[in-house]
């Protein structure tokens, strides 16, 4: 066997090619302070099953700042997310996050759950390093330039919720 017979036999036992979308992993992080906020209502299970729709979600953290209650962080586990306390603002703490889901070579898709127009560099470069985007985000307050930055938006307004496909190669796996 010839050393071009031993690479193509080898190619049969490799997962060459685009994954569909129930085989993308995605790595979820929510802006807790911006987000988790009263006149949302938004429910973290909720973000669950939307994210289900693009793969399958193998890393969700909520970063929440010190005045995040023991209850709101309970719920937090308790619908499967990890919170993460930080002392001051989180969209530092967020972004070094982010930059460790865009450098993993088994997340396949950053997905943001923020309103805030800081992450448009983040979202970049992770499209740069090939990742998929997703933002999900609620009216008011939600950057018009961040939504248009990402493969997908999500806009959750009045209790509906609208997606806004950026990208032809970034759609929800039905």
């Amino acid at each position: 066997m010839g050393n071009s017979e031993k690479i193509s036999s080898i190619r049969d036992y490799l997962p060459i090619g685009k994954k569909s979308p129930s085989q993308k992993n995605i790595g979820l992080l929510v802006d807790g302070p911006n987000m988790l906020r009263k006149e949302f209502n938004l429910d973290l299970e909720s973000i669950r099953e939307l994210m289900s729709e693009y793969g399958n979600m193998r890393v969700g953290k909520v970063l929440l700042n010190q005045y995040a209650s023991d209850k709101l962080i309970e719920a937090i586990v308790n619908q499967g997310f990890t919170p993460i306390v930080v002392a001051g603002d989180t969209d530092v703490h967020l972004a070094m996050e982010a930059m460790e889901l865009i450098y993993n070579p088994n997340i396949d898709i950053l997905a943001l759950m923020t309103r805030n127009a800081d992450y448009l560099p983040l979202l970049n470069k992770a499209k740069e390093n090939g990742k998929e985007t997703i933002v999900i985000g609620a009216e008011p307050g939600f950057s018009v330039a961040l939504q248009n930055t990402t493969d997908n938006s999500i806009i959750i307004k009045n209790n509906s919720i609208t997606v806004k496909n950026n990208s032809s190669h970034a759609s929800p796996g039905k």
